[in-house]
Order: C-alpha cells, then structure tokens, then sequence
C-alpha cells in the first residue's frame, strides 16, 4: 500500500549556504601582544631577579634597642644621601636604618643634613609602600630621641618638621593598624623627647586642621605635652591661650579630641587656682568669662565641678 504524505509535518528547508566573513582592507587587525620585556621598568609588575623569577621582598623592622653602631660612619656618611634618593625603595629602607644608627650612635655625622633627611623622611611617608612608610616612621622616632629640640628648631623656610608632624599626623589617623600604631608612639616620643612651649607653638596649628581624626590625634599630642609642663612652664606658654585651645576641641566632633580637651581643661584650672583656696568657683569662673564666649565659659564652669 502507498504511504500518503502527512500534511502536519513541517517542512524540512533545504541548507542555506554559510557567508563568508570579508576583511575590510580599512580595518586594522590587533596584532597579538607580545610578553613584556622583564629589564623594562613597569611598577605594576614584581619585579624579577637576574634569572627571571620574583624577587621575594622582606623588610625587617628593627627596634632602636637592637641597632647596633656603625665600625665606618664616615664612609657610611659618604653614600647616605644616594641611596636615601634612590628608585629602588628597598635600597630606600636600607638607607633610612643607616640614618637611624646614625641618628643613635653617631649623631653628628647627621646634624649639617638634618634637614635633608626629613625631607627625604616626608616623602617616604607619602609613599604608598607601607614598608617604606613605617620604616621612615621609624627613622623620624629615632631623629627624636637623638636630637630632640635641636630637630624642631633645624626647620627654616622650607618648614621640614611641620610637614613630617603633619605626615605623622596623617598616619596615626589611617586605617592601617600597623603603620598608626608606630606612628603613635612616634608622636609620644615626639612630647618625650621635646620641650613643651616649642613643641605647642607647632602643634596649635592643627586644632584646626579640616581632616577631623588629624586634629583628635593632635589633641593627644598637646594634652600630653601640658601634662608634663610645670605651672611655671604652663604660664609662660599662655593660661589663656590653653583654655581657647581646650574649648575648641571640647566642641570637635571625636571623642577622642573631646577627652583629650578635658584632661587639659583640668590642668589650666589646677594652674588657675594654684595658691588660691577661697572662692574657688568665682575665680575660676571669671576667668573663663572674661576669655571666652558664654557659652563655651558655663561649659568649663560645668566640666570642672562634675569632676
């Protein structure tokens, strides 16, 4: 028997014939990339040792108690300040430790270039490298301990000093832990090791500073410096300008600021009412009035009698 065709079923097209793709004369083709040259400078790149393979980085960060001295300062002295403006950042760290036993053992091999040298300070602050970064926190740590007022009074026109406070500053308000932790006790040796007055006169400027947690850890940095000035030391520098400065902060932002301002507070009143047994509260009160605006004097009025 004939098979009847079924009209239900789709019909099956014939093959269409495939297009060929033309390359338009007009278009150009991307060439493949070739590997890039391992002795070119790229600082996206790790860089490569002689024989191709990644260079493995280590930085040691060596305490001041575990630098040791130097047996040629002089000839060590020679080559400082080139590797200290090396491109080589590890070359970098290596000068910098050289700096700090320097700083330590050999002290006046490095007073004529003090300047220099916290320039070079600041700008390995700024580096991105975090290595480099904490290890020249280090170095400005040691500059403290060894030279101490002479270092803020090294600074002329240039302003060296203020601009590695400022970079301290900045550091101990970052978030890498490592590297604010080390630029904290920096700023504490920084107090330790300086005299007060002058020491004030250069962190005042940074009550005001627009970056909030700059201007907390300056705070730190003053509160701690007039807890080691004597009422004399304190009178000197200004009762008034200490006050001004504490009922700024008592108004910032971070409590950090604010607690600072209040430890201060408390010694100006001491050194106000020193010698002074009656009418305390008058006393003091006047003083802030006549100061003050209103309302910032009620607020110390108030912060003194809730201690």
């Amino acid at each position: 028997m004939a098979l009847r065709s079924l009209d239900n079923t789709l019909p099956i097209s014939p093959e269409r014939p495939k297009k060929t793709i033309k390359v338009m004369n007009s278009i150009p083709v991307s060439k493949p990339k070739q590997p890039a040259d391992p002795k070119v400078n790229n600082e996206n790149r790790v860089p490569l040792d002689p024989v191709g393979t990644p260079a493995v980085d280590s930085i040691d960060y060596i305490s001041s108690e575990n630098l040791k001295p130097i047996s040629d300062p002089d000839v060590k002295f020679k080559s400082l300040m080139e590797g200290l403006e090396s491109k080589d950042w590890l070359k970098i760290c290596d000068s910098l430790n050289d700096v700090r036993r320097l700083a330590l053992y050999h002290s006046e091999f490095l007073l004529p270039v003090l300047e220099k040298v916290v320039m070079v300070l600041v700008k390995s602050m700024k580096n991105p490298r975090s290595a480099l970064c904490k290890t020249s926190i280090l170095a400005a740590s040691d500059l403290f301990k060894s030279f101490g007022d002479k270092l803020l009074e090294s600074s002329t026109s240039d302003g060296a000093v203020d601009q590695m406070m400022l970079q301290l500053l900045l550091k101990a308000s970052q978030d890498k832990k490592f590297v604010c932790e080390e630029a904290e006790r920096t700023l504490d040796t920084m107090v330790v090791s300086t005299t007060p007055i002058p020491l004030l006169q250069k962190l005042k400027v940074y009550v005001s500073h627009g970056n909030m947690r700059v201007r907390a850890k300056a705070a730190v940095s003053i509160s701690h410096c007039v807890s080691k000035m004597e009422m004399v030391e304190m009178r000197d520098y200004g009762l008034v300008s200490l006050l001004q400065t504490s009922a700024e902060l008592l108004k910032d932002r971070l409590p950090e600021a604010r607690e600072a301002a209040r430890g201060m507070v408390v010694l100006v009143y001491k050194a106000v009412m020193e010698d002074d047994d009656n009418e305390q509260e008058e006393k003091w009160q006047n003083f802030c009035q006549v100061n003050l605006s209103a309302i910032d004097a009620l607020t110390m009025v108030k912060l003194v009698a809730s201690q």
